[in-house]
């Protein structure tokens, strides 16, 4: 049993296009193994986080990402009586949009764009989730659920300023715009910012990116640290071992204080609110699912440090930028000559105006790994490779 206030099978809002229900999975569970079974989540097992994919087997991937954010949601969602099948479609979703090489992408994407309707992951996601996909005799997409598109539409809180496909979308299919999502949607929203905050720090540990001294002065990660090393002290194994036990368990430490703040901050705004259905949290005035005040200092403080020391590292740097120079030359090169697409592309692009042509070349880009993106560069760029 769910909380009067989760989402409620018997209110779904369905589907675009009307199907019969299974009468063994929830509408949610069907909705969780439709993105499972995507072209696009099987992409996510070669885009980036940080790292570009050849630089390590060890190193976070999309697809690794949505797989611990929908660990940490569904845990969270668990404890707050919510809707965990909900919650999980939405964890696992929630990245499907991204381009290749991860931020540095979407930037060169963005740019590209610019003046053609932009470039936006989380738009990209609800358009793969709604045309992009192409697996079901009766519609394009996957035709999930309101409740789903719902929250991958507003993953970030009220959309206030949509972009062109988020417009035409909902003119079909009214998702609400302006309002907060469902719990179940914010709670999906903060796991991916405990997830990424955690295993960012891990990965740039692991990289040599940063290093224990680092982070000794990063609120709660620092004092997680400084517990772990004096336990760790105690066992008497070798130094290498001990570092790579006190770097897991500091990690652990810190993921687990993050998300046992937000269940715990986010019982006593329930309290306050007294939400009745899940239709008062999408029309409050705030978000229910929260940090404390304190845990949002830390966190933004751990978001800064990274910002300042990982993501801006000189050696990130320099595989971003190259990252941008190529995205954009593939974008240039393809949207003056779209004769040079793969099929299907080629035929969809000689069906379309000057407008369309330039977004079917973004969604192909958008839809590539890291691989791929190189050895597409490479092909249309160096002579000594065959086209």
């Amino acid at each position: 049993m769910v909380a009067i206030y989760a989402v409620q099978e018997a209110g779904s809002r369905g589907r675009l296009y009307p199907e019969k229900e299974s009468p063994v999975r929830s509408p949610w569970q069907r909705d969780r193994d439709r993105v499972l079974h995507s072209a696009g989540f099987r992409t996510l097992q070669y885009k980036t986080q940080v790292f570009i994919n050849h630089e390590g087997d060890f190193f976070r991937t999309r697809l690794t990402h949505s797989l611990e954010v929908a660990q940490i949601a569904r845990s969270i969602a668990r404890s707050l009586d919510l809707n965990e099948d909900l919650t999980e479609a939405l964890a696992l979703a929630h990245d499907l949009g991204h381009t290749p090489f991860g931020h540095a992408g979407e930037d060169a994407l963005s740019a590209a764009m610019k003046d053609w309707g932009g470039f936006d992951h989380n738009t990209q996601s609800l358009r793969l989730v709604t045309a992009l996909e192409m697996r079901y005799h009766a519609f394009d997409g996957l035709n999930l659920t309101w409740e789903t598109l719902e929250g991958l539409a507003k993953h970030n809180g009220p959309v206030k300023r949509p972009t062109p496909y988020m417009l035409e979308y909902d003119a079909k299919h009214h998702l609400e715009l302006g309002s907060y999502a469902s719990a179940e949607a914010q709670v999906a929203a903060l796991a991916d910012d405990i997830a990424y905050h955690g295993h960012d720090l891990d990965d740039g540990l692991r990289a040599g990116l940063l290093t224990f001294e680092d982070i000794e002065d990063v609120p709660l990660v620092g004092e997680a640290l400084r517990d772990s090393r004096a336990k760790e002290r105690e066992t008497g194994r070798a130094v290498l071992d001990q570092e790579q036990r006190v770097r897991h368990e500091t990690i652990r430490v810190v993921i687990n204080a993050l998300a046992t703040d937000l269940t715990e901050q986010t019982r006593r705004n329930l309290e306050v609110l007294k939400p009745a259905s899940a239709d008062d949290i999408r029309y409050a005035d705030a978000p229910v699912v929260a940090f404390s005040p304190e845990m949002r200092r830390q966190n933004a403080a751990i978001r800064k440090f990274l910002y300042a020391r990982m993501y801006r590292h000189w050696r990130v740097s320099r595989m971003t930028r190259k990252a941008r120079i190529a995205l954009g030359e593939i974008f240039s090169i393809l949207s003056e000559e779209p004769t040079l697409l793969p099929p299907p592309w080629r035929d969809r692009a000689k069906a379309t105006d000057d407008v369309g042509q330039r977004r079917l070349v973004a969604d192909y880009i958008a839809g590539m790994t890291d691989r791929f993106a190189m050895e597409e560069h490479r092909r249309l760029t160096d002579l000594s490779v065959l086209g």
